[in-house]
């Protein structure tokens, strides 16, 4: 029988996935993961497997404990606040923790060889799902009149999504929360008003109308 692992699994892949957060996928060196979870490297990756292995689960953690604010976002009445709340939300999340601002998913990513493409595709897959799932919700605002029929979806949530990826850029430059926040609302000054409906009085004259028409 193999000896037991005496380290926290959990504890362990926390603090990976900060290591991740901070420095990418291609940055974050064994070394670094080692001294950051207090494991050696056999135990680590018999624990995890090896470092794709380990980064995949550290950006589920990543999904799970800091994007919930997603969902709750597209359950907002309105596509205004839908936006609003995934854009200061964004702004929080990126900002919160000075030793690795930005995102996972936009840090992972930024700077990345041939070895790493499999991760790189994960990463393009995890921020196309969540654009699809933002465009469905557009697309439903639309239907109900909340967007005007002018209004491309598809187009509106590619925007929010290089205004989140954008800040996600800046905060790890230094940005701060206040300045993320600014982008946002600017953001939302663009955002399109939902049609025109007709007024009471205006669709009692046009019925009037045509009911005379009619005679």
């Amino acid at each position: 029988m193999g000896r037991p692992r005496e380290f926290d699994v959990e504890e362990a892949l926390d603090a990976a996935l900060r290591v991740f957060w901070r420095k990418g996928y291609e940055g974050a060196s064994y070394a670094d993961l080692t001294a950051a979870t207090g494991v050696e490297r056999p135990a680590l990756y018999s624990a995890f497997g090896n470092k794709e292995a380990l980064f995949r689960l550290a950006l589920a953690r990543y999904d799970e404990r800091y994007l919930a604010y997603v969902p709750e976002a597209l359950a907002r009445p309105t596509s205004r606040e839908v936006v609003a709340h995934i854009l200061y939300s964004a702004a929080d999340l990126h900002t919160r923790h000075p030793d690795h601002p930005g995102c996972l998913g936009i840090n992972g990513a930024l700077a990345a060889s041939d070895d790493t493409e499999p991760v790189r595709q994960a990463l393009i897959a995890a921020r196309a799902a969540g654009e699809a799932k933002l465009r469905e919700r557009l697309q439903r605002a639309k239907a109900e009149g909340d967007l005007p029929e002018t209004a491309r979806p598809e187009a509106l949530a590619a925007f929010v999504m290089a205004v989140g990826h954008g800040m996600a850029v800046q905060a790890k430059a230094g940005f701060r929360r206040d300045m993320l926040e600014a982008v946002a609302e600017q953001a939302l000054a663009t955002w399109p008003k939902p049609r025109a409906r007709a007024r009471p009085k205006a669709k009692a004259k046009a019925k009037g109308a045509a009911s005379r028409a009619s005679r």
